[in-house]
């Protein structure tokens, strides 16, 4: 899980959002999500007043964006020879669409206390021992994803990390908000998941400190001599 590259993912989302910002496209959109059941184009088409190729065109951008899902249907209800072709219709994709500026992951976060809440549950093994192990797997899974090099990676995951006297100081914590709330928890979790991004890249070279101070995250990567 959460091996997808960030950056890919978050350029897929600026550019469905930056979609929207067409207004008929997103009196469009509006309308479909509204809606109990699918739509079709000529559905859409007279709703708006809207030409069905104008209406076409926009829902197929926005199909394109993941920002509506395609499904086909004969509207007729029967089927077999004669039936005719299913009609194509347009309704409110799955896919959760969010931008956060600067980078935030607070879905991460989230899933990993949620795992750990019910570990612990489980196996009575405490809530925090169950939340730094899963954060240190989690952290050597995206190293092992990783190409090798700290800075790429962390960057990747909107640490924007950045040398200063030989260590690594990384200047935004993702978990921000969360971190201001529950420094204790948070931090903890953060120090263990980049201690194992670093096992999972072999960055030997660098150990994972608490080291908070102010603009930046709490975890600092100090030179191993």
């Amino acid at each position: 899980m959460f091996v997808d590259d960030p950056k890919e993912v978050r350029d897929a989302d600026v550019s469905a959002i930056a979609a929207l910002d067409e207004p008929t496209r997103r009196r469009l959109y509006d309308h479909v999500v509204r809606q109990p059941g699918s739509v079709s184009r000529d559905e859409a088409a007279a709703a708006l007043g809207l030409a069905r190729q104008t209406a076409a065109f926009h829902l197929d951008r926005l199909a394109e964006e993941s920002l509506l899902d395609v499904v086909y249907e004969r509207r007729s209800g029967r089927a077999g020879p004669g039936a005719g072709r299913p009609a194509k219709l347009y309704r409110r994709s799955a896919k959760q669409i969010a931008v956060t500026l600067p980078d935030r992951r607070y879905e991460l976060a989230g899933r990993l206390l949620a795992q750990s809440v019910e570990e612990s549950g489980a196996t009575g093994e405490p809530v925090r021992d169950v939340l730094h192990r899963k954060a240190e797997e989690l952290g050597t899974l995206l190293g092992e994803a990783g190409n090798g090099s700290p800075f790429d990676l962390l960057e990747r995951y909107g640490f924007e990390p950045r040398p200063e006297e030989g260590a690594i100081v990384l200047g935004n914590c993702p978990f921000h908000a969360l971190a201001r709330e529950y420094t204790q928890t948070v931090c903890g979790m953060n120090l263990h998941l980049l201690r194992g991004v670093l096992q999972g890249l072999g960055a030997s070279g660098y150990a994972a400190c608490l080291s908070p101070g102010p603009g930046r995250c709490c975890v600092r990567l100090e030179p191993v001599t």
